[in-house]
């Protein structure tokens, strides 16, 4: 066995992971279908997942993982097994793990935009290159600089008592981080931000997301009427493809703002940084395309004094994904991370659960990304027969 061993098989898992019943009660009983303001005419009852494996000829398997919501994705996790198994797969197969920029190049090449497909085999490919040398993933990428990551409590949004006895949880678990879903207009916004600050006091982090809520004129009221609480960042406050909106707005604020939906890939957040309409990126691990692409994220937020926010609601695997990146990168990340996976989700499909403690997610030790995929989990909440693509 070496190193080097080509990759001879890719197994595609679409999954659908439902929420723990006092989540799923909790968002049914918010403001719209989901309890943010977005208006969609579902419930939001899980996650879906797309995972990843990679196996070379030598026998070391590494998984990647993609968290997949359609309201933001615009793609399904079998919709992106498709496109991998038809488009993107010959270009992996018959490869080393280590060859990672050499593949992106040939996604890039041959595929237009679909970062999270391109990205959860680059998780994958990270994986298996760890693993083929007994390394953590981030001793591919420069080293962790420390064991434990920082946490951010992402709350509904709902009545102002609802996200203070959620609050008061994360509290008594040791966040001090928060993320405060807005967008049920100004009275509505400032009432909780009020609470909020009182309850949690002056030291604890707050930060607001708006998922699209608002014009650019109704949302600078909104910030400026939230400015005294002391807000960390705006997250969408406008329209995904509203740039010229965010641009205009982010040079009425001093709340400095953030995209998430409007955020998919390198371009997107070059273009949003150029137009200095955003003053933090967001990043979900599998977006802007994997481990490689979302270090170039960071990177280049620091060299233009911007702030990165990581954050997701992942499985095991993905959950440990974002705490290695966060550990290679932590000098250049001041914001605590948000992980919910573990609070939101019944089943992590891991088989040694992550340590989360006093408001900290450990950095699972080990090669590879240090967790170990739960097969008997995966098979129970397959949507789709796995799709298996093969050299």
């Amino acid at each position: 066995m070496s190193p080097r061993d080509p990759i001879v098989r890719i197994d595609l898992y679409p999954l659908h992971v439902p929420f723990r019943e006092e989540v799923r009660a909790a968002l049914q009983g918010g403001s719209g279908k989901v309890a943010m303001s977005l208006n969609v005419d579902d419930h939001w009852l899980g996650g879906d997942f797309l995972i990843c494996r990679m196996t070379t000829e030598g026998g070391v398997a590494g998984v990647g993982e993609a968290f997949v919501w359609l309201v933001e994705s615009g793609v399904s996790p079998i919709l992106m097994a498709d496109l991998i198994r038809d488009h993107l797969a010959r270009f992996v197969l018959g490869r080393s793990a280590f060859d990672i920029e050499a593949i992106n190049a040939k996604f890039d090449d041959n595929v237009a935009r679909n970062e999270m497909a391109k990205g959860v085999l680059d998780l994958a490919l990270h994986d298996v290159a760890a693993r083929s040398i007994g390394r953590p993933v981030h001793d591919l990428c420069g080293g962790a600089q420390l064991d434990k990551v920082p946490l951010c409590m992402v709350l509904p949004l709902a009545s102002v008592d609802v996200i203070c006895a959620l609050a008061r949880q994360g509290l008594a678990m040791g966040v001090r981080a928060f993320r405060c879903k807005l967008g049920d207009g100004l009275t509505q916004d400032v009432a909780i931000m009020s609470a909020m600050r009182e309850l949690v006091g002056p030291d604890v982090a707050l930060r607001v997301d708006f998922n699209q809520a608002y014009g650019p004129n109704q949302a600078l009221a909104v910030l400026d009427a939230i400015a005294p609480y002391g807000i960390d960042f705006a997250e969408q406050p406008v329209r995904a493809d509203d740039f010229a909106g965010m641009a205009k707005l982010q040079a009425q604020t001093r709340i400095p703002l953030m995209a998430h939906e409007g955020a998919f890939g390198l371009r997107d957040l070059h273009t949003l940084a150029e137009m200095d309409a955003v003053r933090t990126f967001g990043l979900n691990a599998e977006r802007p395309g994997g481990m490689s692409r979302a270090l170039r994220a960071i990177d280049y937020a620091a060299a233009r004094g911007l702030d990165v926010v990581l954050h997701n609601q992942p499985s095991g695997v993905g959950s440990a994904v974002i705490l290695h990146m966060h550990a290679a990168r932590a000098r250049n990340i001041r914001h605590a991370t948000e992980l919910q996976g573990h609070l939101m989700l019944e089943d992590d499909l891991i088989l040694d659960r992550i340590t989360y403690q006093d408001g900290f997610g450990h950095v699972p030790t080990g090669p590879g990304w240090g967790v170990d995929l739960d097969d008997a989990a995966v098979d129970r909440y397959l949507t789709h027969k796995p799709i298996s693509v093969v050299a």
